[in-house]
C-alpha cells in the first residue's frame, strides 16, 4: 500500500512543479486570462488533458521500440517555436485600443491544444522520467498507474487554474499601460521560448 501512496505524491509533486515552472503554457494561460477572461485561461490549462495522452502513448511506443528519439523532438521543437515566435509577435503588436476584457472567444482551448503538442518539454519529460516511471509502477500495481498520473495531471493542470484565478483579480489593469506591458513582457517571453525550442530542435538533430 506505501509504494502505491508513494507514486501518488511522486505524481503529485512532479505535476505541481510542471505547473508552476515558467514555460509557453503558463504564459499563454496568463494572456488569455488578461485579454478575455478566467474562463479562457482556464481553457488553456486544462489543454494537457487533451494533448498528453496521444503524447504519453507516443512516448511509450518510442521507448518500447526505439533507442533513439532525438530526431523525434527536434522535428516537434521547430513545430513549438515557430508557433510561439508567431504568437509572440501578436502580442507584441497589441495596441492600446485593441483590447476588451468581454470580447469574442479566441480559440484559447486550440491555442493551448496547439502550444503543448508544439512544446517539446512533455515529450522530454515523459520519455525522460515520466514513462520509466509508468513502467516501474506497472510492476507495483495497477493502481499505482492509476494514481500517479492523476496525482500528476490534478497538480498540473490545479496550478495553473488557480494561476487563471488569481490573474483574474487584475481585472482592473485592463486598461492600464501595466496590462499593456505584461501583454507585451509575456509576448517577449513566447519568442524566447520559441528560440529556445529551436535551439533544443538543433541540438537533438546533432546541428550544433
Amino acid at each position: 500500500m506505501m509504494d502505491i501512496i508513494e507514486f501518488l505524491a511522486m505524481g503529485s509533486f512532479l505535476g505541481l512543479a510542471a505547473g508552476m515552472s515558467p514555460g509557453p503554457l503558463l504564459a499563454v494561460t496568463i494572456s488569455e486570462t488578461l485579454q478575455h477572461g478566467k474562463w479562457e485561461g482556464i481553457k488553456v490549462a486544462i489543454s494537457p488533458l487533451i494533448t498528453d495522452l496521444p503524447i504519453i502513448l507516443a512516448v511509450l511506443f518510442v521507448l518500447s521500440h526505439l533507442t533513439n528519439s532525438d530526431f523525434f523532438i527536434g522535428i516537434i521543437a521547430f513545430f513549438g517555436a515557430s508557433y510561439l515566435i508567431y504568437s509572440g509577435i501578436e502580442s507584441l503588436k497589441i495596441k492600446t485600443d485593441s483590447v476588451e476584457l468581454n470580447v469574442e472567444k479566441k480559440d484559447a482551448l486550440k491555442k493551448g491544444v496547439i502550444v503543448n503538442f508544439g512544446n517539446p518539454h512533455p515529450y522530454v519529460f515523459w520519455l525522460s522520467i515520466g514513462g520509466p516511471i509508468i513502467y516501474k509502477s506497472f510492476s507495483t500495481h495497477v493502481w499505482a498507474t492509476i494514481l500517479f498520473i492523476a496525482g500528476f495531471y490534478i497538480f498540473l493542470v490545479g496550478s495553473k487554474v488557480v494561476v487563471a484565478l488569481i490573474v483574474e483579480k487584475s481585472k482592473y489593469f485592463i486598461n492600464s499601460k501595466y496590462y499593456f506591458s505584461i501583454i507585451r513582457v509575456l509576448g517577449i517571453a513566447q519568442i524566447v521560448f520559441g528560440l529556445t525550442f529551436i535551439k533544443v530542435g538543433l541540438d537533438s538533430l546533432n546541428i550544433i
